[in-house]
């Protein structure tokens, strides 16, 4: 089979690699379940490491370039060289597998605790099984572990979520366009058949239905969320995420980590993109350095002193070096409010061009509004410049930091607080972070927008502002997405909106921008895009005054 950086770094292959193709487990209610087994070509027992997923495990034998998203399961083949076996099972109603496919519904949990009972009771294996792969895989490692099946002894969730609803269907409430693409995409390539490979399930289940009709979080979203049940875990977690998967996996590595009762680690790379994310996991030297000193542990035993190094390691944006850390969020960080103004910042061109400073507003110091639609937007809320260039601020509302005198890093979670009113009885609030690199005077006199590096995002659907109590935290609003409320047109609401946590070093020279919107657009966002809507029309209010001081609250590290 192929494999990502086969040869190369990394200790010597112990074993050559025997292969099991088409193996057939049989559930409980009689479907069959397809795998793969990968292991040493030697006598004895291993331990294994299991992945699961719709993306099917003849997918092992394609080379892993970045550019081939679902090969998501690592260097199987450098793993059985280190002595262990590697199954990979087609989900139900997927692959080579039978039944119906349920998007992890309770009959894709039950698989697999009994697929995880049939590799514990195999002659190869030693009856302990780690979990392993990357965003659905990993996925499905939480909900495994939530579960506690015997023979289960660790998993390492690289990229993966725990809250469906929150982590990538509806976004602070609103709708993303992610999963139902990536469902249409997951049913044609499944339902391909080459001439000479027949046998794979039709899908037949309409998951972008379900994600219309399930519009809050309710008990479809909570079945197939692993948040709800962290409390349940039992066995060692090593929890990996990456900086750049804003829209989609982030949230749920640093959530998962936090919620845990059981050993635990977390690691959170400099990945700045889905792509970067993926070749990652298809490296020999990063397995060899994060994963396989975790599962030689907890598998086989060895004590390598792996669990008495710092718990958390963290790769800060800007300085670009990795740090360890005793805890997370880090307790030295000092909140600091950097409050929304007027402006002008002067520093590039947008709706208002607004200021960001740790200076509390003026008594009375106006508001900001803005309306929308905008006779500019062309997709979403992208503009094109006079260069017909596209330009991601230019009609959105930005607030724009001074030059920083020195170096800043902020690094935990972060709350805008956002004083607002609308003349319309719902709205959004989209809000990005960046770094806004400096800008010469002549590019800023023929028009050109400064440079930047995108660092955090967060989202609220403003209907959507009730908060659970129970799970909110003075860092962390958690809302409960089951009661939306109208808002009174015209009335000023208090809203604390959730801003994923980033670990960034803003240089000196540079400025940290704020954007707010009520919309993004698939040219600026991608897939993880949330569609404008034809119906959103009114005018929204952004209050920064001394009696409504909106203000980002930042986790900033003391220098030195």
């Amino acid at each position: 089979m192929t494999q990502g950086n086969p040869s190369g770094a990394g200790r010597p292959a112990q074993y050559k690699m025997k292969v099991e193709k088409g193996i057939t487990v049989t559930m409980r209610d009689g479907v069959r379940i397809s795998l793969c087994v990968y292991r040493p070509d030697a006598p004895g027992e291993f331990p294994a490491l299991f992945a699961a997923s719709p993306y099917q495990y003849e997918m092992d034998e394609v080379p892993a370039y970045p550019l081939f998203l679902w090969r998501e399961t690592g260097p199987v083949e450098w793993y059985v060289g280190q002595g262990y076996a590697y199954v990979h099972a087609d989900v139900r109603g997927s692959g080579r597998s039978e039944g119906e496919f349920s998007f992890m519904g309770k009959d894709e949990q039950n698989d697999y605790a009994e697929l995880i009972a049939w590799i514990a009771t195999q002659k190869w294996c030693t009856g302990k099984i780690g979990g392993i792969g990357q965003s659905y895989y990993a996925v499905a490692q939480w909900l495994m572990a939530c579960a506690n099946p015997p023979g289960l002894a660790c998993i390492v969730p690289y990229d993966g979520m725990v809250d469906q609803y929150r982590g990538s269907n509806y976004h602070g409430g609103i709708f993303c366009s992610y999963r139902p693409i990536w469902y249409t995409w997951l049913r044609a390539d499944n339902q391909h058949r080459p001439v000479n490979k027949q046998g794979r399930a039709i899908m037949r289940y309409d998951l972008a239905g379900a994600i219309i009709e399930h519009t809050l979080d309710d008990e479809f979203w909570r079945e197939r969320s692993p948040y709800w049940r962290l409390g349940d875990v039992n066995i060692p977690v090593l929890s990996i995420g990456h900086w750049g998967k804003m829209g989609l996996h982030l949230r749920g590595n640093i959530l998962g980590y936090e919620e845990l009762k059981s050993p635990k680690k977390l690691v959170v790379t400099g990945a700045k993109n889905t792509f970067e994310a993926h070749h990652m996991f298809d490296q020999i030297e990063f397995h060899e350095k994060e994963c396989l000193p975790f599962y030689d542990r907890y598998l086989k035993g060895i004590d390598n002193g792996f669990m008495d190094d710092a718990p958390v390691k963290i790769f800060v944006r800007g300085t670009n070096a990795w740090r360890e850390e005793k805890e997370w969020p880090l307790k030295r960080a000092k909140y600091v409010p950097y409050y929304l103004g007027k402006g002008p910042s002067g520093s590039l061109t947008s709706i208002n061009d607004g200021s960001l400073s740790t200076e509390k507003p003026g008594a009375k110091e106006e508001g900001t509004t803005y309306s929308y639609p905008d006779w500019e937007w062309v997709n979403g809320v992208a503009a094109m410049d006079p260069q017909g260039r596209l330009d991601p601020v230019r009609r959105v509302l930005t607030f724009t930091t001074a030059p920083l005198d020195a170096d800043l890093e902020v690094t935990g979670p972060i709350v805008l607080k956002l004083f607002a009113s609308s003349t319309a009885i719902d709205t959004q609030f989209i809000v990005k972070i960046a770094d806004q690199h400096p800008q010469d005077e002549a590019a800023r006199n023929k028009g050109d927008q400064p440079a930047f590096t995108p660092a955090s995002k967060g989202w609220l659907k403003a209907s959507h502002r009730e908060k659970d109590e129970k799970r909110s935290t003075k860092l962390r609003p958690f809302y409960a997405h089951a009661n939306p409320q109208p808002l009174k047109p015209g009335e000023i609401y208090e809203f604390d909106i959730e801003v994923l946590p980033m670990s960034y070093t803003f240089k000196k020279g540079h400025r940290m921008r704020l954007e707010i919107a009520n919309s993004d657009s698939p040219l600026t966002d991608g897939i993880f895009a949330h569609p404008y809507h034809p119906t959103q029309m009114g005018s929204d209010t952004i209050y920064h005054d001394a009696v409504h001081a909106s203000c980002l609250l930042l986790p900033v590290i003391p220098r030195g």
